[in-house]
């Protein structure tokens, strides 16, 4: 069966997951870009950008190229498709990656407005859910075909979905970074009551990642 799982899901020492203040110049709030110095000098990340060839391959790169491993569909809150709020004003936002997005697979994007589902380049379809958290995990397996599910965030989407219970594999990237404010991943959510436990740890010089899974 499917599993659901966040994987490489980068947060500061402090447990924020996002800056403040989110918008179309800081998609990840006022310092959050900080938080993915880990990943960015990847070789996976080149890849996904199509910046051609170049990037590390380290730790990392390999910890960021598995996190692709076997995955069926994605699940995202609407803050991870664009920085559009409320009513969907049009149909020409597309998500943040361009015609060609690194997902390859159905994506089902949670959100209170209808919209009908775009097909993008290589692979990717972006489906929009308004029936909730429950209604996209659904959808997202039956999509998937037996191969795992990821949650790409953002902040709030997991904390929901690990909330309720539904998250099997929690992988954290523990960045080097401090943001003092901005939205707490995991604030106020008892993981070992939830069933979680640390099954792997392992660091480089950009991050140290936290493998959680539930019992």
């Amino acid at each position: 069966m499917s599993r659901l799982k966040v994987q490489a899901f980068s947060v500061s020492i402090d447990g924020f997951g996002a800056g403040p203040e989110q918008s179309l110049e800081n998609p990840l709030g006022v310092g959050g870009m900080s938080l993915h110095e880990w990943f960015f000098h990847t070789r996976t990340f080149h890849e996904m950008t199509e910046q051609g060839p170049g990037g590390d391959t380290d730790i990392d790169d390999e910890i960021a190229k598995q996190s692709f491993v076997n995955i069926g569909a994605w699940i995202l809150g609407r803050n991870m498709f664009g920085p559009v709020r409320g009513p969907w004003p049009d149909d020409s936002w597309k998500g943040w990656w361009g015609n060609n997005p690194p997902y390859h697979v159905p994506v089902f994007v949670l959100t209170h407005y209808p919209r009908e589902s775009i097909t993008m380049e290589g692979g990717t379809t972006f489906h929009f859910v308004t029936g909730g958290i429950h209604e996209a995990l659904e959808r997202a397996r039956a999509a998937a075909g037996g191969r795992d599910i990821r949650l790409g965030g953002g902040v709030e989407t997991v904390r929901q979905y690990v909330q309720a219970g539904l998250v099997d594999e929690l992988h954290l990237a523990i960045s080097p970074t401090l943001l003092g404010r901005g939205e707490s991943l995991l604030g106020g959510i008892d993981l070992t009551k939830a069933g979680f436990r640390c099954v792997r740890h392992l660091s480089s010089p950009r991050a140290l990642h936290v493998f959680l899974a539930r019992e």
